[in-house]
Formats: structure tokens, sequence, C-alpha cells
């Protein structure tokens, strides 16, 4: 499998399960706050990773 290959099909997957990856990196932004703090830096950073997730109706990130 090349590497083109393989982004087709993360893209599929993050496509079709946006929602339960969106899920996991709300979680782990709330568990990092814990351990390390700073609250701001995290919560952009899940933001950005969020904007970066398909809506699941045309593909495009949202944000």
């Amino acid at each position: 499998m090349n590497f083109d290959e393989l982004k087709k099909a993360a893209e599929g997957l993050l496509q079709q399960h946006g929602d339960k990856v969106e899920m996991a990196v709300e979680k782990v932004g709330e568990l990092a706050k814990e351990r390390f703090g700073h609250e701001e830096q995290i919560d952009q950073g899940v933001q950005k990773i969020k904007d970066l997730i398909p809506d699941g109706n045309d593909g495009a990130g949202r944000g």
C-alpha cells in the first residue's frame, strides 16, 4: 500500500467516524489539562484538531 492509498483510507475512516475521533480528541484534551495544566493552550490545540475533522456532509472541515 502506498502513501496515497493509506491517506485515502484514513480520510474515508475519518469521514465515517469523525464524531468518535472528535470525542476522543476532547477526552485527551481534558486528560492533558488535568495532568499538565495550560488549559488555554490545550483548548486551542483541541479546537484546531476538531476544525480538521470532516463534518460528514461535504468532507470539509468544520471551522
